[in-house]
């Protein structure tokens, strides 16, 4: 099963709110994810994220790849992300 780690918007209109999920690469990420790994806010000055990491890396050592948001607000919060995700 080959698994996307990416951003899935909730919130109201004008105050965007993103959850990070694991979700499969035939699902498009609305109702049917593998798993909530965390929150992004991209209103505050400052990046406001909460993941699991623990969970993440598991995703990570699974084969999951993040999308490029994903990735860049990983990397934004420092927040290690295998460089074999790529290919």
């Amino acid at each position: 099963m080959a698994a996307t780690i990416r951003l899935v918007r909730t919130g109201k209109k004008n105050k965007p709110f993103f959850r990070i999920v694991a979700v499969s690469k035939e699902q498009d990420g609305r109702g049917d994810v593998l798993e909530i790994l965390g929150w992004y806010d991209p209103l505050p000055r400052n990046l406001s994220l909460e993941v699991k990491e623990d969970r993440l890396k598991y995703w990570f050592g699974v084969g999951a790849k993040p999308s490029p948001t994903v990735k860049s607000i990983l990397k934004k919060k420092g927040i290690f992300v295998p460089v074999n995700v790529d290919k």
